[in-house]
Parts: C-alpha cells; sequence; structure tokens
C-alpha cells in the first residue's frame, strides 16, 4: 500500500480543495443525523408511547438529558399549536435538514472534482517528463506496449480505483465515526453486542484483499503483452501481411487477451464479493441487534424509541462500512497500478547531469575521444561485460569531415550515440574543446549536435513542423530553405496543402526518401557546428542520392561532420575515414590511403564495386 499513500502525496497541491471537501462532508453528516434524531420525541410524544416531562428538564448532554429536553419542547408545541401543526413543524424540519444535508453533499463532491482531475494530471506529467529524460537504454529494455500499458491503463485504474476511492476515504469514515459514536452514546451495550463479529470480518477483508492486489498486479503485467502485440502489429502490419502471418498473430493476440481476461476475471470476483459479504455479516448483525435491543426493552433497560432510533443509525451506518470496505478492495486493486506507474516515475537516470554543469555555447576547437570502451551490459563490474567499443582514441577537428565504416555490429552508430550522451562511456572521456562532456550541460551539449539516423523518425504533424521540429521562431523563408538543401522543396510543394500538409503517424504518408530528406531538412535548419549522418541517405534512390550528397556538400562547409555510412561512395571525400571492426579502431586514413593499404576498407571497397 506504500506506492497508494505516494499517490495521496499529490493532494499537498490542493489544500484548500480538501479542508473545503472535508467541511461540507461533516455538515452532510451532522445534517443527517440530526435529522434522524427527531424521530425520538416524535415517537414517544406523538404516539403516546412515553409521557412528557411534568416539568421542563435541564439540557444534559447525555441520551436521557437530550432526550427529555426534546420531548419537552416537542410537547410544548403539540400543546400550543395542536397535533397536525406540530406534526407539521417537525416534518418542515426534517425536510430542512435533509435539504442541508443533501447540499453539503453536492458541495463535498464539488470540491472532490478539481482533486480527483488535478491530481491525475500531475501523474501524468510526472510521468511523461520522466519519460522524456530517461536514457535511451531504459527504452531498449523495456517494451514500448507495456510503457503505453502503464501511461493509459494503469493511469485509468489509478484514477478509479485510487483516486474515485477519496470520497469514500473522506466522507464515508467520518459517517461511520459519528454514526459510531452516537450509537456509543445512544447504547454502549448494543455497540457492544454489534461489533462482536467485526474481528472474523475483518480476516475475511484482508484475506480478500491481499489476493485482489496479487491478481491484480498479474492482470496489469498481462495487459502490457496485450499492448505489446498491438503496437508490433501496427509498427510490422507490411511484414505480417507480407509473410502471411495474419493468422499467426490473431492467435497470439487472442492468447495473450484470454490470460489477461481470466486474470482480470479472478479480480471482479474477489472485488465484487466485498460488497455481498459485508451486506450478510450486516444483516446477521442487524437481526442480533434487533433480539438483543428488545430484550432491553422488555426488561425496562431501553425505551422503543429509543431502539428505533438506533436501528435507524445502525442501518444508516452499514453502507458508509461497505463503501470504506469497497474503498479498501479498490486501493488493493489500485496498488498493483501505482507500483507500476512509479517503476516508471523512479527509474534510474543513468545520464545525470552535475550540479552546476557547464554551459558551452560554441565548439571550436576539437572533439576527442580518449580510451573509451562501453558495453550495454548492466554487468560490467562484474567481470562479465562484452564490451561494444575498446580503446576507442580519436580526434576530430572542427570542419573535417570524419566517415565511419566497417562491418555490420562494428560499433560505428554506438560510437556516434555517446557524444551526444545518450549512453556514457565506463572507461574513458569524450572532450569538447577540451572539457569532458559530463561536466557540461546537457541541454547545451546537444544544441550543438545536429543528427539525422538511418531510420529516420517523424511526426503525425504538418511538413513545416517536422522541419521545425524543436523551435517555433522559424520563418517559412527558413524552413524551405532548409528544404531546398535537402532536395525536399520540389516534392512538398506538390503534396495536397504544400508545407502544411499532414504526413501521417511516422510519416506513413510520404515514401521513404522523402521521409529521408525531410529529416535531413531538419537536421540543417538547425544549423549546428557538429553535425551526425547515421545512414542519412540509405532511403535515397541514387539521383536522389546524388543531389542531396550534392547539397550536404554545400552544407558542410566549415562544418564538423561524422558520417556513418555503408555505401562507401559517399565517403570518399572524407577528410579522414575510420575503419572500426568489433569495437576498435582498425585502420584510418584518407580514401586513397586506405585503398593502398590493402586491408579491411579495401574489401570493403571490392565487395561493392567500386574503383
Amino acid at each position: 500500500m506504500k506506492d497508494v499513500f505516494r499517490i495521496f502525496r499529490y493532494l499537498r497541491f490542493f489544500p484548500k480543495e480538501i479542508v473545503l471537501n472535508i467541511f461540507f462532508n461533516i455538515l452532510y453528516v451532522f445534517f443527517a443525523l440530526f435529522s434522524f434524531g427527531m424521530i425520538v420525541p416524535f415517537i414517544e410524544l406523538l404516539f403516546g408511547v412515553t409521557d412528557p416531562p411534568t416539568t421542563k428538564p435541564e439540557f444534559e448532554f447525555s441520551q436521557a438529558g437530550i432526550t427529555d429536553w426534546l420531548t419537552w419542547t416537542l410537547y410544548q408545541l403539540k400543546t400550543d399549536y395542536g397535533v397536525m401543526k406540530c406534526l407539521l413543524a417537525v416534518s418542515v424540519g426534517y425536510v430542512t435538514c435533509s435539504l442541508l444535508s443533501n447540499t453539503s453533499r453536492y458541495l463535498g463532491m464539488y470540491f472532490l472534482s478539481p482533486i480527483r482531475n488535478g491530481l491525475v494530471q500531475r501523474i501524468r506529467n510526472d510521468m511523461y517528463h520522466k519519460i522524456t529524460i530517461l536514457p535511451v537504454s531504459f527504452f531498449h529494455k523495456r517494451r514500448r506496449g507495456d510503457l503505453l500499458s502503464r501511461m493509459s491503463n494503469d493511469l485509468a485504474d489509478v484514477e478509479w480505483s485510487v483516486v474515485s476511492s477519496l470520497q469514500m476515504l473522506v466522507k464515508d469514515p467520518i459517517n461511520v465515526l459519528v454514526f459510531g459514536v452516537t450509537l456509543i452514546f445512544v447504547s454502549p451495550k448494543m455497540v457492544l453486542f454489534a461489533v462482536l463479529v467485526l474481528p472474523v470480518t475483518m480476516w475475511l477483508i484482508g484475506k480478500i484483499g491481499k489476493s485482489l492486489k496479487r491478481n491484480s498486479a498479474k492482470g496489469q503485467s498481462k495487459l502490457g503483452d496485450v499492448f505489446s502485440i498491438l503496437e508490433e502489429t501496427v509498427s510490422g502490419i507490411r511484414v505480417i501481411k507480407s509473410f502471411g502471418s495474419e493468422s499467426r498473430m490473431r492467435e497470439r493476440f487472442a492468447q495473450s487477451n484470454e490470460e489477461y481476461t481470466n486474470r482480470m476475471r479472478k479480480v471482479v470476483y474477489r472485488r465484487e464479493l466485498g460488497s455481498p459479504l459485508v451486506e450478510i455479516l450486516g444483516t446477521v448483525v442487524l437481526a442480533g441487534v434487533l433480539i438483543f435491543g428488545s430484550s432491553l426493552v422488555i426488561d425496562g433497560g431501553l425505551r422503543v424509541s429509543v431502539l428505533v432510533f438506533f436501528i435507524i443509525v445502525f442501518a444508516r451506518i452499514l453502507p458508509p462500512i461497505k463503501a470504506v470496505i469497497t474503498a479498501y478492495y479498490n486501493l488493493q486493486k489500485g496498488s498493483a497500478a501505482a507500483r507500476r506507474i512509479f517503476e516508471v516515475i523512479d527509474a534510474d537516470e543513468s545520464i545525470i547531469e552535475q550540479e552546476n554543469a557547464t554551459v558551452i555555447e560554441s565548439f571550436d576547437d576539437k572533439v576527442e575521444y580518449r580510451d573509451v570502451s562501453f558495453s550495454y551490459n548492466e554487468e560490467e563490474n562484474s567481470g562479465s561485460a562484452v564490451y561494444v567499443l575498446s580503446d576507442i582514441n580519436l580526434v576530430i577537428p572542427k570542419g573535417k569531415t570524419i566517415a565511419i565504416v566497417g562491418p555490420s555490429g562494428a560499433g560505428k552508430t554506438t560510437l556516434v550515440d555517446l557524444l551526444p550522451r545518450f549512453y556514457d562511456c565506463e572507461k574513458g572521456e569524450i572532450l569538447i574543446d577540451g572539457h569532458p562532456i559530463k561536466t557540461l550541460n546537457i541541454d547545451s551539449l546537444r544544441r550543438l549536435i545536429g543528427i539525422v539516423s538511418q531510420n529516420c523518425i517523424l511526426f503525425n504533424d504538418s511538413v513545416f513542423n517536422n522541419i521545425a521540429f524543436g523551435s517555433t521562431h522559424y520563418s517559412e523563408e527558413e524552413v524551405m530553405a532548409a528544404a531546398r538543401i535537402a532536395n525536399a522543396d520540389e516534392f512538398i510543394q506538390q503534396l495536397p496543402e504544400g508545407y502544411l500538409t499532414r504526413i501521417g503517424d511516422r510519416g506513413m504518408t510520404l515514401s521513404g526518401g522523402q521521409r529521408q530528406r525531410i529529416s535531413i531538412a531538419r537536421a540543417v535548419l538547425k544549423n549546428p557546428p557538429i553535425l551526425i549522418l547515421d545512414e542519412a541517405t540509405s532511403a535515397l534512390d541514387t539521383e536522389s542520392e546524388h543531389l542531396v550528397q550534392e547539397a550536404l556538400a554545400n552544407a558542410l562547409q566549415n562544418r564538423t561532420a561524422i558520417i556513418i555510412a555503408h555505401r562507401l561512395s559517399t565517403i570518399q571525400h572524407a577528410d579522414e575515414i575510420i575503419v572500426m571492426d568489433k569495437g576498435r579502431i582498425v585502420e584510418r586514413g584518407t580514401h586513397d590511403t586506405l585503398l593502398a593499404l590493402g586491408g579491411i576498407y579495401k574489401k570493403l571497397i571490392d565487395m561493392q564495386s567500386f574503383r
């Protein structure tokens, strides 16, 4: 339940609403109780059950004192105005109390609404904020469907299981407390008799609650599996159709969905068991109270009217008790969802910015890799790490174009991902102008770097906003100029709404080459001093590749560029070519130097039939 209590910590942002909610709930309970209290003298006097006091009694704060005082007052009204007018006065008083009680109840709910919605809003914002600052490695180890499930279904579970219980946890305990104290005040003996069954009830509730929490946690995990399969299906629909695997994916989804449904069915069974359990036990206790109370009346130890009042109040206390137990079950179910939410919010930020980190405004000299080694294995300290990069030493002077080539899996992309601190190296360090990048402000570091990856990422927005992504101050002329450099302006102008055309989810309404050129235009518009091109032209046809290469050649003048390429024809004019294999730099030099060396680079060239 500690995760649920963490949810309640968000209540500190709503102090005024909480105070007003509690205040009006207290008014609701007291007005309701006062209306029931009018029944005692009404029964005793109007129906002649008890003779009124012969003299005006002194008001005392006791069951007999209050009853005698109300009976005397009501008797005076009856004597002065008659039975019907007295009855009318009592009815008006009852209706007034009911009106005030229900108005207070509505106002309590009114001030609860901003708490419920605001609390969920803050949790959702905290989750999204954490997702945006978590390292890239976090997402390599998590299924996207599971993250979506936590952000949607788990948060909805918290809203309806935890937040919706706030009213029960405020109003109903007040109900139980006030009504319970009233019952003790009226007849301690009958209250003692009624609570004898309480230990049995609490034991049953605890057993059901633990089972509910356990099955809820497993159910949320199963729903993550369902979301993951759905996300994989949407992302890979072309592959699924091309391999005729629709039926196999349907079976996989149906099996996962059935496991989730069966698990949640158990949750519903246990959650719904609480209400009839309390109802049955409450009815048994009520029947026992009637028998026990009647024996007290027969023995002269209790007035009939007091017994009636006790029964009415006791019957009224059962629904709030049931609501409190329902809230307890909801909290048990929501605890599993809250735990999954806080697993994201509490996730380790392995890329941590130092306090008072240096803000770097410009790039003036060089980028340097010193003895850099890196492993994706978190157990590198145990000695079992498999290093993706080992002992990398590299200097990239300002204004130079450095190409990185090598077989797949050589560590090329990992090498450049270390520069903007998508990951941190375990050994060695990377410096920009002599400053270790771990000492730099991360935002200022990344402002120096523009990236175009082989998997171009576009958003479901207009072409203009995709090119100007991350900023709102770019003019139309600047965006169009960047598009022309990337050889994208011509096809953009032919779109239905030009630069204002929305390109769909991940830009799927465009061809692969068009998406890549928009990505290049976005990097060009950012105008960073360091540009990383990770297979930036891999999705272009021969003609477009040639045109983009010419545009990039102009854009890369007086700019530092790091180009990862499999098409070796695109990097033959680089100032230096770095050849990597198995995480190490094995060759380096110009195109002609490496050809003369006759090593790995020469073999790669020969494989592509390039002379």
